[in-house]
């Protein structure tokens, strides 16, 4: 590979791979005239190429024993195309090697030209066959491949070392995540279980059989649809194309299901307008004012009412639903306010009026970024003919289940069976859960928040419960001065 084509490496990846701190880098950069000089980065945080420094460090007796997931992250994070081209380009050989081991393997035994020469008609043909035409992961051409040949072979031996492709995507994935995690919106997988386990529930709950068809219309890294049970088909769309393909490729190596992918903005350019899904889980983009408001006025799917501009949640919420089957599920995640701004009480109360709104489940602060804010579950179903629309609207408020100084930990199994028993009848506390029925909703507000719904649990403090303390304190007080030495 042409050394102005390495990859790069900053000094805490030098760090790593000697085996030291980062101030032992920066004093060997002060002491030692011949050591790498900075090929990129900034002043204040300059990278590296990769083959120098390792050749220093050899030169030097300091190159420690590099791990191979170390090794291949710093390949990965030092694409010169960017840390998510080579993760979309390992990510395709991962799965060309899932789909095609031995194809694969012959490939590898040749040298890196013929080998990035020959990888982009394999991978054309896998990828047509998990995806599609068109698809959200593109074949990259052998120019694209070539500065990344070292990557790829390691990718591939990753996937050896640590039980399969799956795997090795999960990691470098998990290591991109981890080092940006301001970059994007996750969805923990704790809360991606609970919506499609309450997803399966209400279908369940309807008679239906379990759901095969799948769609998130905002999928980023494809975290919730990874969670749903045995999918014949799975759909995403993301505004990213990088994401739309990471998410892909994803669920593509979790599992057999046919996978449908496309980039693009869901709300103003749906990718799938015929679908017609048994299930939509998705993690919407919150308080967007640029969602389409202008453009979409006369929009199909507004079929409980026009969204104003503030509300582009209740425009994915229309979105989901026009994306289902006649009676099917969907779970979105939404922040509290939607629930109670007056700007959307109409959408609030046709939905409620319809059976379109099944129910808003209150979940405790820390469950999802932001972290500060207890965000809301919907559970929708789109109405159908044959079917009565529910005469009442679920609302359960969790927050009660977590103490304050655990809201960094959160109970996750409590809090999915409280909620899934709370759907299927089972509470018994009113402070906990309350089916309401819909004629009490439709007042002036529409004020969907649970806990104007719930009993506010017991705070204690009456005068006989302060009378019983006082006497106990009494008691262990005479009992203190019988026991107590002269």
């Amino acid at each position: 590979m042409p050394e102005d084509s390495a990859t790069e490496v900053t000094a805490a990846g030098i760090a790593r791979l000697a085996g030291v701190g980062r101030a032992a880098v920066s004093n060997w950069r002060r002491r030692h005239a011949d050591f790498p000089k900075p090929v990129g980065g900034t002043e204040t945080s300059p990278s590296f190429a990769l083959p120098e420094v390792e050749r220093w460090l050899r030169a030097q007796g300091k190159l420690a024993e590099v791990p191979l997931r170390e090794r291949v992250w710093q390949q990965l994070a030092g694409h010169p195309a960017g840390t998510l081209t080579g993760l979309v380009h390992a990510g395709a050989v991962l799965l060309l090697l899932r789909e095609r081991p031995p194809g694969l393997a012959a490939l590898a035994a040749l040298p890196d030209p013929r080998f990035t020469d020959a990888l982009p008609g394999a991978l054309e043909e896998v990828l047509t066959v998990r995806f599609g035409i068109p698809r959200a992961v593109s074949t990259p051409t052998a120019g694209q491949l070539a500065p990344a040949a070292p990557l790829l072979r390691a990718a591939i031996e990753l996937a050896a070392e640590l039980g399969g492709p799956r795997q090795a995507f999960e990691f470098l994935l998990g290591r991109h995540l981890d080092a940006n995690p301001r970059q994007y919106t996750l969805t923990p997988p704790p809360l991606a279980e609970l919506m499609a386990a309450l997803a399966a529930a209400a279908t369940a709950s309807a008679g239906d059989p379990p759901a095969t068809v799948l769609l998130d219309p905002a999928s980023g890294t494809g975290g919730l649809l990874r969670a749903a049970a045995h999918p014949a088909t799975l759909a995403v769309q993301d505004a990213d194309p990088e994401l739309a393909a990471l998410s892909a490729l994803r669920l593509a190596l979790h599992g057999d299901a046919d996978i449908r992918s496309a980039a693009g903005d869901t709300l103003r350019a749906d990718a799938f307008p015929e679908l017609r899904a048994d299930t939509v889980l998705t993690h919407p983009p919150f308080n967007e004012r640029a969602w389409g408001h202008d453009e979409l006025a006369y929009d199909s799917r507004w079929e409980y009412g026009f969204p104003a501009r503030t509300e582009s949640e209740l425009a994915w919420v229309q979105h989901a639903l026009a994306r289902l089957r006649d009676g099917g599920t969907a779970v979105l995640l939404m922040p509290p306010a939607v629930a109670s701004r007056r700007s959307g009480r109409r959408i609030r109360a046709d939905l409620l009026r319809r059976g379109a709104l099944r129910a808003v489940i209150a979940l405790p602060a820390g469950a999802a970024p932001p972290y500060g804010i207890p965000l809301h579950l919907w559970v929708l179903a789109r109405p159908a003919a044959d079917r009565r629309p529910p005469a009442e609207a679920l609302f359960v408020d969790t927050a009660g289940l977590v103490p304050d100084a655990g809201r960094d930990k959160l109970p996750w199994t409590t809090l999915q069976n409280a909620v899934l028993d709370a759907w299927a009848g089972r509470s018994g506390d009113d402070t906990l859960a309350r089916a309401v029925p819909v004629i009490e909703l439709l007042d002036d507000e529409v004020d969907l928040a649970p806990a104007r719904y719930l009993t506010a649990p017991d705070a204690g403090g009456s005068a006989a419960e302060l009378a019983a303390v006082r006497e106990r304190l009494d008691a262990t007080l005479r009992r203190t001065l019988t026991l107590a030495p002269d």
